[in-house]
């Protein structure tokens, strides 16, 4: 019913910046809170940004003052700007959104795109 798409991801010299994106889609009611996650090779998943439907934000300390989450709620979009990136920030970026659906608004669910690669050069 819900699908996230990210793009955005590639490969970058270290001190770069990349700009990851995740557009929801389907049968949306609202869009609820948006997140960015990631998974280094071999490592759990792990939470690095956090954005309420009010703009509300929360960061992971690896990434603060580094990486902005933003979204626009008309296109239902997440962004992830990330500069002076480092080669600890290579991982599959994974983007989840809390939905809830035109069939029942009243209950938001989560839902996961398929990731995207960051992988950060020395």
């Amino acid at each position: 019913q819900v699908q996230l798409v990210e793009s955005g991801g590639g490969l970058v010299q270290a001190g770069g910046s990349l700009r990851l994106s995740c557009a929801a889609s389907g049968m949306i009611f609202s869009v609820n809170a948006m997140c960015w996650y990631r998974q280094p090779p071999g490592m759990t998943r792990e939470l690095v940004a956090t954005i309420t439907r009010g703009g509300t934000t929360n960061y992971a300390a690896s990434v603060k003052d580094r990486f902005t989450i933003s979204r626009d709620n008309a296109k239902n979009t997440v962004y992830l700007q990330m500069n002076s990136l480092k080669p600890e920030d290579s991982a599959v970026y994974y983007c989840n959104a809390n939905v809830a659906v035109i069939e029942d608004p009243m209950k938001g669910m989560d839902y996961w795109g398929k990731g995207t690669l960051v992988t950060v050069s020395s």
